[in-house]
């Protein structure tokens, strides 16, 4: 899961190139998916676009899907991110997977002109028209927010009933959502392994109440890799609140309320405490602990932890290399 993560002392551009040599180095290290977040007017993440990114990542790799993480439905037109999903599908082979969000009351629902209508009452019509988009079958639509005569996306997805959709949740109203659509959900890294197992339950009666066999989540883990624990949880305390700090003051709610802020310097300590960060042997089994605890289909790991363009390529590496394999192996 690559944030394109702005760290202070670092433009634009050094930034981006990094994620793109991550990406092409997760390939490389065994990984079976890149995941790339999606970000307006803040450095906490440098990609306004992860669906353009995704595609220029396709065109450099080979083997591994690429997906998003998640494209912001709320100040996008369903119909017009369904063409670019399904034209990604087509061009390559299938190794697309769109996920998507509500996003937040931020500036960017003023900046592109949805408001927070789209982002209150809009999320579920939206998400309507972009599975009918997707699924390449003709669709019309008649709802509160948007009015056309039927059309059918051209071309349409190469992948059958449609290319993996992905539904980021925070909410019981959201985790409902999914469950009705039969889509799989995406739960947040900033939420312990228990925390995720309790959104999961909700979502596993759900999708059970509407008829269907639920999916495991996809759930977010921050992972960093380091000959030992000290090492590991030194070089994440001393990094990542250099970038939390000014990165979360970049979401600024539209309409003025209030928004708790999280202390960077705890945030950090929860990560660390939480998640899979430490020795090779420990960040294997805090893998294998939180999937067990989740039920999760998969588990998207957050590398850029470091903050340094090496650091970040040698944590793929390692993870790759002394961690998969054992967190493959313990699940198999």
């Amino acid at each position: 899961m690559l944030l394109a993560a702005q760290f202070p002392g670092r433009d634009h551009t050094d930034v981006l190139d990094s994620t793109v040599a991550a990406a092409v180095a997760a390939e490389e290290a065994g990984f079976d998916d890149v995941w790339l977040a999606e970000h307006h007017f803040m450095s906490y993440g440098v990609c306004p676009s992860a669906a353009t990114l995704a595609g220029y990542l396709l065109g450099l790799t080979g083997r591994i899907s690429v997906g998003t993480a998640v494209s912001v439905l709320s100040t996008a037109h369903p119909v017009a991110l369904a063409e670019q999903a399904a034209l990604l599908d087509q061009v390559s082979g299938g190794r697309f997977r769109l996920g998507v969000g509500r996003g937040g009351p931020w500036v960017d629902l003023e900046v592109f002109g949805t408001g927070m209508d789209r982002y209150e009452r809009g999320f579920e019509e939206s998400l309507e028209l972009l599975l009918a988009g997707v699924s390449g079958a003709p669709m019309r639509a008649d709802g509160a927010t948007f009015g056309f005569r039927e059309v059918r996306v051209v071309p349409p997805p190469r992948t059958r009933p449609r290319p993996d959709v992905v539904l980021a949740a925070e909410s019981e109203a959201s985790l409902r959502l999914a469950a009705d659509n039969n889509l799989p959900v995406l739960l947040g890294m900033h939420r312990s392994p228990r925390e995720q197992a309790e959104l999961a339950a909700v979502y596993d009666k759900a999708a059970r109440e509407a008829g269907h066999e639920p999916p495991g989540p996809l759930v977010a883990s921050l992972a960093h890799v380091a000959d030992s624990g000290e090492d590991a949880r030194a070089a994440v305390l001393a990094a990542l609140p250099r970038w939390l700090e000014p990165g979360l003051a970049g979401y600024v709610p539209v309409d003025g309320r209030p928004r708790p802020r999280r202390d960077p310097h705890g945030y950090a300590r929860f990560l660390c405490d939480t998640h899979a960060v430490g020795a090779p042997a420990d960040c294997a089994a805090r893998l294998v602990e939180q999937v067990r605890t989740t039920g999760a289909a998969e588990v998207m790991l957050m590398v850029e932890a470091a903050g340094e363009r090496r650091a970040v390529l040698d944590n793929i590496a390692r993870l790759g290399a002394e961690v998969l394999p054992a967190v493959r192996a313990a699940l198999a």
